[in-house]
């Protein structure tokens, strides 16, 4: 291993033929992203793709750097959004940094900052063109998270860090699951479509997080139900016998239930714009549901935080 042809240029070449049997960086990001230095780390999933994973993970990133805001005498949340998503990164986009670089330091490199208390990083900020594509094979990906997770600069503490993967299970879960077992990982936090098409998937990534040990959070229902931007009354758009469909979907296999997000024209818009919906004086039904799943996850996580 390391030795071959097609390993010249990995960033693993050197570790893989050195015959180590653990891969070294593991205990570097336990020291790095435990959680003395990273409270929460979060992994944000979806069986199929088109189910508004991208979107949601920003507007939850949004909404946990709101949070401190809201009350008075709270300190604002540190957090950061990484995206693994390597051959398609949308978070630049939907976070508003869309143009911004990354830049090095002493200290390694700097994340794209969102907001004051928002951290950005994806290989969607280092591409000449947004029309360019990544045609890698898993190595060099594997390679590209390691750096993403180890060579950035997360500063001294974080709340929260989200990590937006790409959809199904592949390559980047795997190499994420591997690198940070050593720093723990909170959870995984599964979003879906009432669909069964898709929820065909879903309960593959749930079987994935078993088998990974990686804890599931819960599962969200996107695109639920349609918000009439008149009269913001919701309709299901889905037929009727999916109503319901994934709250039966995680009682059978024995997962949290957090909640339903509807098409709202406003998270379109404001996903489009790469702006929070959290600024808005007068929230629509898209906000309220998001705010509401927060709060359920909140609790899902201060479940697994060991007693004082």
């Amino acid at each position: 291993a390391g030795k071959a042809d097609a390993c010249a240029g990995c960033p693993n070449q050197a570790a893989c033929a050195s015959g180590a049997t653990e891969d070294p960086d593991i205990a570097v990001l336990a020291d790095k992203l435990g959680a003395e230095r990273v409270a929460h780390k979060i992994l944000v999933m979806s069986g199929k793709g088109g189910v508004g994973k991208s979107t949601f993970a920003a507007q939850l990133a949004f909404a946990l750097a709101a949070a401190g805001r809201e009350e008075e005498g709270k300190e604002e949340n540190e957090v950061a959004l990484v995206d693994v998503d390597i051959c398609g990164p949308s978070a630049p986009r939907l976070l508003g940094v869309e143009g911004q670089e990354v830049r090095m330091s002493a200290a390694g490199w700097q994340p794209v900052y969102a907001d004051d208390n928002l951290a950005v990083m994806s290989i969607g900020l280092m591409l000449s063109s947004q029309d360019d594509a990544l045609i890698w094979r898993g190595a060099r990906k594997t390679g590209l998270i390691k750096q993403l997770f180890r060579d950035v600069d997360w500063g001294s503490r974080l709340d929260y860090m989200l990590v937006d993967t790409p959809p199904g299970t592949s390559d980047e879960h795997i190499t994420v699951a591997q690198l940070l077992k050593g720093a723990g990982i909170d959870g995984a936090l599964i979003v879906t479509t009432p669909q069964e098409i898709a929820l065909l998937d879903v309960r593959k990534e749930i079987t994935f997080c078993n088998q990974a040990g990686i804890r599931v959070l819960g599962v969200v229902e996107n695109m639920s139900g349609f918000v009439c931007p008149k009269c913001s009354h919701c309709t299901d758009v889905f037929v009727s016998r999916t109503t319901g469909a994934v709250e039966q979907m995680c009682r059978s296999m024995n997962v949290p239930y957090l909640g339903k997000v509807p098409l709202d024209p406003a998270i379109a818009s404001a996903s489009d714009a790469g702006r929070s919906l959290f600024t808005d004086l007068q929230p629509t039904p898209g906000v309220r549901a998001i705010r509401d799943v927060l709060s359920t996850l909140e609790k899902q996580l201060q479940s697994r935080m060991p007693t004082p």
